[in-house]
């Protein structure tokens, strides 16, 4: 069976004429962008499947990203993507909590939660219980400070311009989460909500808690929804709160995401920014929309 490899320049570095040389010989090749990105198409997929693993981390070392696939049915019709840390660069809670002095506490708890040693649900609520009589006005600087990670207007404004959903998914909060899906051009967001009493944090997450069978759960009902097969979708994320999201999806993909996340499914991002997401999907230049 065919396999496609798709290699992308990670941020801050140049996909050289050395580098591609360097590479198995493929039966045909195209450069979706100059000195990003190129694909190389093997007719003997097993081939070049052996030779992955190695191939990979030989690129890894150089901070250029990999992907190998079958080429058939790449370009996807629904996107759902996680937000903190994935479609913006910050984690919105531990933000909160460090303009209040508290950020090494959440910080702590966030990081154990991202590597998968306590369940989301429990993590959120130890974090959010930190912010008891927070003043809900303050919450607007928290969200001035937190910027879109590079390529995620990219990404969504492409893919929605050839057709496809895009959909934020989120452990955050809707305080943040609605209006950075608006940013993004996102048809629609899903995240927690805080409970605010009299202008004030209570220290509680409204129920039910959006957590990773949450996020798979809403992945399933917008595919279903508008009539798609699991090979339509794509998804991307970094915890592992995003592992049953990301393997609900054809294509999971991990973005700078901690190795146990990694590893649940085949394909990551590490270097490059979400524009690799568009990448991988077979888009060149010439489609893309900044």
């Amino acid at each position: 069976m065919t396999q496609v490899l798709t290699i992308i320049a990670g941020q801050n570095t140049e996909l050289d004429e050395q580098t591609i040389k360097a590479m198995p010989a493929a039966d045909r090749s195209k450069v979706l962008e100059h000195g990003r990105a190129i694909e190389l198409f093997f007719e003997n997929g097993a081939y070049i499947s052996d030779a992955f693993p190695e191939l990979r981390a030989t690129l890894d070392a150089k901070r250029i990203d990999a992907v190998l696939q079958t080429p058939a049915g790449r370009q996807k019709k629904l996107l759902c993507a996680d937000m903190d840390s994935t479609l913006i660069r910050q984690e919105g809670l531990d933000l909160i909590a460090a303009h209040l002095g508290l950020g090494a506490e959440t910080a702590a708890v966030t990081e154990r939660a991202m590597r998968g040693e306590i369940d989301f649900a429990t993590s959120l609520t130890e974090r959010v219980a930190l912010l008891q009589g927070l003043a809900a006005d303050k919450l607007e600087e928290t969200f001035t400070a937190l910027t879109d990670t590079p390529g995620a207007q990219t990404l969504v404004k492409t893919m929605r311009a050839h057709g496809a959903r895009c959909i934020l998914i989120s452990g955050g909060f809707t305080v943040f989460a609605d209006r950075i899906a608006e940013r993004l051009g996102c048809h629609a967001a899903h995240s927690n909500r805080l409970d605010i009493q009299d202008g004030v944090l209570t220290g509680r997450v409204l129920p039910p808690i959006l957590d990773s069978a949450r996020k798979r759960e809403i992945l399933e009902t917008e595919r279903r929804t508008h009539k798609l097969a699991r090979e339509d979708v794509i998804a991307v994320g970094d915890g592992a709160n995003d592992i049953p999201m990301l393997q609900a999806a054809a294509t999971g993909v991990t973005f700078r995401a901690k190795p146990r996340v990694e590893d649940s499914v085949q394909h990551r991002i590490r270097h490059s920014d979400l524009t690799a997401l568009l990448y991988l999907q077979g888009y060149a230049s010439e489609d893309i929309l900044i």
